[in-house]
């Protein structure tokens, strides 16, 4: 079901998987500004939690009057969320830039957390976050042809200067070049829609403010982190690891950005073993 829900001037479009009497697991999707349902997640979960999947502030159909976008607004969406559910604690899942806002979110509030998992996260804030981007672009300008990496330097400028479009157009081709190894996965058009510059650009500007943040020697949850053997970070990766020393890892072979399309069963096993699931293949 479809719920709007309120944290002052923003409007969190948000879907519920209701499960009764089960724990609850939020989503949260990449970008910053880049909605995605990642409904293959929802469906490998949704038999043992009650699911919530959110599209972020400013992002999709989630509005932000105020604009504003620190690292203590993103927080406070969930805590918005899990009143409105009427829970005091909940796993968190986090994708790419999710999975950094799920770091930052359980460094403020380790005590709500269930259970942490990382799938690709970014590696982290301030300093790091600079490291991850530059570590990006390389990828991307590895994976690129000549042509396609001139037109992704042309439309970040534009998208930096506010163009929602461009940003649209360019976060297409860094999917593509996410699934370049696996050819018959399609870009979804209708997930690019959702894709907000200035979501984007002022995210982007807060996360290098933000300070780094700190290492969880003793969590008093699992954490689990996974990453594919084609990702798309290099050397910042191992922040990530460093910061979770009690954490199952995962890297999973011929595997890019997005698991759960590249190698479907092989995450799916990784999440059941991580939550407990039976495994229904």
């Amino acid at each position: 079901s479809t719920h709007s829900i309120q944290n002052g001037a923003v409007t969190l479009h948000t879907s519920i998987y209701p499960k009764q009497g089960a724990e609850t697991i939020i989503l949260l999707h990449g970008g910053p500004g880049v909605p995605d349902p990642m409904l293959d997640v929802v469906n490998t979960l949704k038999d043992k939690f009650q699911v919530v999947y959110f599209e972020q502030r400013g992002t999709g159909k989630s509005t932000n009057a105020e604009h504003s976008y620190t690292m203590e607004d993103y927080v406070g969406d969930v805590n918005t969320i899990a009143e409105y559910l009427d829970i005091e604690q909940f796993h968190l899942f986090g994708h790419s830039w999710g999975g950094l806002y799920a770091q930052i979110y359980a460094n403020m509030h380790p005590g709500r957390l269930l259970s942490l998992c990382l799938c690709s996260p970014s590696s982290g804030t301030n300093k790091t976050w600079k490291q991850t981007e530059k570590e990006v672009m390389q990828f991307n300008k590895r994976t690129s042809t000549s042509d396609e990496w001139m037109q992704m330097g042309w439309l970040s400028l534009k998208g930096m200067m506010g163009s929602d479009k461009a940003y649209q157009q360019m976060f297409r081709l860094v999917m593509c070049n996410y699934h370049k190894n696996h050819p018959d996965i399609m870009v979804s058009e209708k997930q690019l829609t959702g894709v907000r510059a200035r979501s984007v650009n002022k995210t982007r500007k807060e996360l290098i403010k933000y300070p780094m943040l700190d290492t969880l020697n003793d969590p008093s949850f699992p954490v689990c982190v996974t990453y594919g053997e084609q990702d798309i970070y290099g050397e910042s990766k191992q922040e990530v690891l460093d910061r979770y020393p009690t954490a199952s890892t995962y890297l999973f072979e011929n595997c890019g950005h997005i698991p759960w399309l590249h190698v479907p069963e092989e995450f799916k096993e990784a999440l059941s073993v991580f939550y407990g699931m039976s495994v229904v293949m």
